[in-house]
């Protein structure tokens, strides 16, 4: 029986038991502030569901916030945390074709090896050239999962499993460029998706079998003897621990640990000829460790719930340091407690990202008034968002996606293994540029040099912008007052006075008539204003 035919490590399974901390995080003191308790549902009024609909999700219109408000908070977070119950059709495992970039089979590989042998150029060339034809038609297949993704993110009506998997792509940041496989960036994508809300434990175990991860941190070349190190440093760096966590041997046990892990096709398959079976020390866990023991090892440490949280406290609430050592002390003492709360939640619940969320998402911190309108929008939220809460047309997803290329957050190609910096770095002279541009596409199909064809077609239907779940119409009123108010609030999350002068000084010149065409106008200013760059 050759490494080809032997059974692969059984899938991962998510023993209870086996994720109790040997450093729990330590429990929440008796004098902690109440900061975590639920929020009335008399607080949760339009910039509290709006706020949810931002954060927790892509963005919403007018008639979705004032849903959530009806509904209150705790049918709100429900119906955010359980996608399951929503109908959304699955892609298809034949969605995209796997094969394009599939191994050379025994018949090529002979071929080849004699082409060599004979000295034939004309085989090699032909081999070459083939080669040089399935890269190419994987890169293009590589747009079109983009699309499919950018396309899920605009409809779908299960927002926080899309978000949760933009998330875990940012955390394991896996990029295009070096793997050139078109499919497995689709497999990871899809376990992202499946794990979005469910066991960051049994996500971490998945990640070690990824061929898009393996392929990412070479550990598809780590052999019992000469042992990679990339992925065993960051699981421990950046996707569980955060440094300080770890020891230098530690990676070096973990490399051991994780020999042999690697992949056929598209397929996980652990070659037991090449995995180190000594004993192994990591995080003081002694014995034959292998990638499972490992990630066991990971679970069990205090700073995994603690680093996570934080993470998950950055992406949805405000920036913190990643590490407790680094600049905890700069926190407000009740926000320190918050992330300490939080931390023991999720450790105590063993992993489970939903009951996390959902006592984040329903408490009263989320919605304090410094948290609101106080996140610079990613590329992918100013855009996603755009669509979703002004109801603009898509018009044409590849025009969108090299301009989320433009702004610096083109999907499925991470800067680096550490993810998008994310906050002030999604802003510079350029940047800001770009997202201007891209809003005026939205809202009247204009390019940097003339209009797109979909300008007529899609044409954007701004006298529906305000419409509410009354029928309510400030428009056919002319209230221009109430219309600068409403468009604000609804744009920004609030009515900054400048911003309010600076639309009705607009209706005023030109006309004072709240046509089409002013309406449009009004729309493009609010979008160029610096604070639509929040939520």
């Amino acid at each position: 029986m050759n490494w080809l035919t032997q059974p692969a490590t059984p899938e991962p399974k998510t023993d209870p038991a086996e994720l109790s901390l040997d450093n729990p995080v330590p429990p929440p003191s008796d004098d902690m502030e109440p900061s975590l308790r639920p929020i009335r549902k008399q607080d949760f009024g339009y910039e509290q569901a709006r706020h949810l609909l931002w954060r927790a999700g892509l963005g919403g219109s007018e008639q979705q916030i004032r849903l959530l408000v009806s509904w209150g908070p705790e049918k709100s977070v429900e119906y955010l945390l359980n996608p399951d119950k929503v109908e959304y059709p699955w892609p298809k495992d034949d969605a995209f074709d796997k094969n394009i970039m599939h191994p050379p089979t025994a018949e090529e590989r002979e071929m080849y090896r004699k082409a060599q042998r004979a000295q034939d150029e004309d085989t090699l060339a032909e081999v070459r050239a083939e080669r040089q034809r399935r890269e190419q038609e994987d890169r293009r297949q590589m747009r079109d999962v983009q699309k499919w993704w950018l396309k899920r993110l605009i409809e779908t009506p299960r927002p926080l499993e899309e978000k949760m998997t933009l998330f875990w792509h940012g955390l394991f940041a896996t990029n295009y460029r070096t793997i050139e496989n078109s499919y497995h960036m689709f497999q990871q994508n899809q376990l992202f998706r499946k794990h979005s809300l469910g066991s960051y434990a049994e996500l971490l175990r998945g990640i070690i079998r990824d061929p898009a991860m393996l392929a990412y941190l070479n550990n598809n070349q780590s052999k019992k003897d000469k042992p990679n190190e990339n992925l065993a440093r960051e699981i421990m760096e950046l996707f569980s621990l955060g440094v300080g966590n770890y020891t230098e041997r530690d990676i070096k046990e973990g490399a051991r640990a994780l020999t042999g892990y690697t992949f056929e096709d598209d397929g996980f398959v652990f070659e037991k000829k090449n995995h180190d079976t000594g004993v192994k020390t990591i995080l003081s866990n002694t014995g034959p460790l292998d990638g499972d023991g490992f990630v066991k090892a990971i679970l069990a440490q205090s700073a995994c719930p603690k680093y996570i949280t934080r993470r998950l406290y950055s992406y949805f609430v405000a920036d913190v340091p990643p590490d407790e050592r680094g600049g905890d002390k700069e926190l407000p003492s009740a926000q320190r407690k918050v992330l300490q709360q939080l931390a023991y939640a999720f450790g105590e619940s063993r992993y489970q990202v939903k009951p996390l969320l959902r006592k984040l998402f329903l408490s009263e911190h989320f919605y304090e008034a410094r948290f609101m309108n106080d996140q610079i929008k990613s590329p992918v939220m100013l855009a996603v968002g755009a669509v979703r809460s002004l109801n603009a047309p898509v018009r044409d997803l590849t025009i969108v996606s090299d301009a989320l290329d433009l702004m610096g957050q083109n999907i499925f190609y991470p800067p680096s293994v550490k993810g998008w910096d994310g906050g002030r770095s999604w802003i510079n002279t350029s940047t800001l540029f770009v997202r201007q541009n891209t809003l005026a596409f939205f809202l009247s199909g204009k390019k940097p040099q003339g209009y797109d064809s979909s300008a007529d077609t899609q044409k954007y239907d701004v006298t529906k912008l305000l419409d509410n779940a009354d029928g309510e119409s400030l428009i056919a009123k002319g209230d221009v007052p109430g219309v600068a108010d409403a468009m604000l609030r609804l744009t920004l999350g609030w009515t900054p006075k400048a911003g309010r002068d600076a639309l009705l000084e607009f209706v005023k010149s030109n006309g004072g008539k709240l046509d089409e065409r002013v309406l449009m106008g009004m729309l493009l200013v609010v979008t160029a204003m610096p604070e639509y760059q929040l939520c």
